[in-house]
């Protein structure tokens, strides 16, 4: 069972809908008691980096999953805004991250060949081995909405680059805390083949 926190701000019926397809059995609950039972956790999000960290704060909800990512040590997924949440801050606004891994959101520079926020289709390469990246072969791609991007600090944390304008950080990992900066949901056969990696870890 997956456990998908909902704090009112992700896509958390697409990723469910998605689970359900590659037979994987979900719950999306903010509810603490549900959440300190969870064998394994996708933290999603849409939207701005601050409103994502001061509901977080807020609910309750911060203590239990720094429990859960850093004594449990479950595997924990992050998506998109989800991802970012997982560095120590973003350029988006003032709140501190969660800080599970060393790294910081960034505002795409404006551009007149690139268009931000970087929306659509893109490649993927692999920067360093990981289980969540197993079986991607030749040409993958995800699906992208983001106007910031996650650059590490140390590079064995990145598994996943991407290129727009420059190159950045498209899926992140320390030990069992894993970022994606695309929306598996939305990305077909390539999203399910991340969504069955991390079932499978």
């Amino acid at each position: 069972m997956i456990t998908i926190i909902d704090y009112g701000m992700g896509n958390v019926g697409s990723i469910k809908n998605m689970l359900e397809r590659i037979g994987e059995p979900a719950i999306i609950t903010n509810d603490i008691g549900e959440i300190r039972e969870a064998v394994k956790i996708i933290l999603p999000g849409v939207g701005a980096f601050d409103n994502a960290m001061t509901q977080i704060n807020d609910s309750g909800l911060r203590s239990i999953l720094d429990h859960k990512a850093l004594n449990e040590k479950i595997p924990i997924l992050g998506i998109c805004l989800g991802m970012q949440l997982l560095t120590r801050g973003s350029e988006e606004g003032k709140e501190l991250g969660l800080n599970w891994i060393a790294a910081s959101s960034i505002k795409f520079p404006d551009s007149n060949r690139f268009k931000v926020p970087h929306m659509g289709w893109n490649i993927v390469h692999k920067s360093t081995r990981n289980a969540l990246t197993k079986g991607f072969e030749g040409e993958t791609r995800f699906y992208f909405v983001h106007s910031y991007y996650v650059q590490v600090d140390d590079d064995k944390n990145s598994i996943l680059k991407t290129e727009y304008g420059l190159q950045f950080d498209s899926a992140i990992a320390q030990d069992n805390i894993y970022g994606v900066q695309f929306h598996p949901e939305k990305s077909h056969r390539f999203g399910m083949r991340v969504l069955t990696n991390f079932a499978e870890l």
